[in-house]
């Protein structure tokens, strides 16, 4: 079984995807964290030197190339990943559960402002500023995250408790 976490940013991809990782006893990839190992640098560095259009195209090689791997996994996908390359061909093929964690605007925006500084989008805008964007993000890639397999809805509920629930559910899922 691969399982894929999509979801907009903050919506808990890696906390989530860990903590199931653990309750399944699968192994836990981070697309980011891989791009990361593979360039040799961070993210934002990537951005910044390389630009957007390079850092979509490695995005698209390094998710293809863990999707092609033959073990089970978790893997939690960067915010715009399913909306670039047609990612969501590729996620949605064959054996592969996509999950979108789907938190509402103000789900989203609370979250986001605790950690503004560690998320390039957003860091400087005035956190009066980040509902508007967040809302025109989230309705921007609706069309990709609602693509995904199964939703679970994130607002008000602890990392634990999603990651619990998505347990159950998978667990009952037939083994193809």
């Amino acid at each position: 079984m691969k399982i894929v976490l999509l979801g907009y940013m903050a919506s808990g991809k890696s906390s989530i995807g860990k903590i199931l990782s653990k309750k399944l006893s699968m192994r836990f990839i981070d697309l980011d964290d891989y791009i990361i190992e593979g360039e040799k640098m961070s993210i934002s560095d990537i951005f910044k030197m390389k630009g957007e259009i390079y850092f979509r195209l490695i995005e698209n090689k390094y998710l293809k190339e863990i999707l092609s791997k033959k073990e089970d996994f978790i893997l939690s996908l960067g915010g715009g990943t399913p909306c670039y390359a047609n990612n969501m061909e590729e996620i949605n093929k064959e054996k592969t559960i996509s999950i979108y964690l789907q938190g509402n605007v103000s789900t989203m925006v609370k979250r986001l402002i605790k950690k503004k500084s560690k998320r390039p989008l957003i860091a400087s805008l005035s956190d009066d500023k980040i509902p508007e964007f967040v809302a025109k993000h989230l309705f921007e890639r609706r069309f990709y995250y609602e693509q995904a397999k199964m939703t679970i809805k994130i607002d008000n509920k602890s990392r634990k408790k999603i990651a619990k629930k998505m347990a159950k559910k998978l667990k009952k899922m037939p083994k193809s």
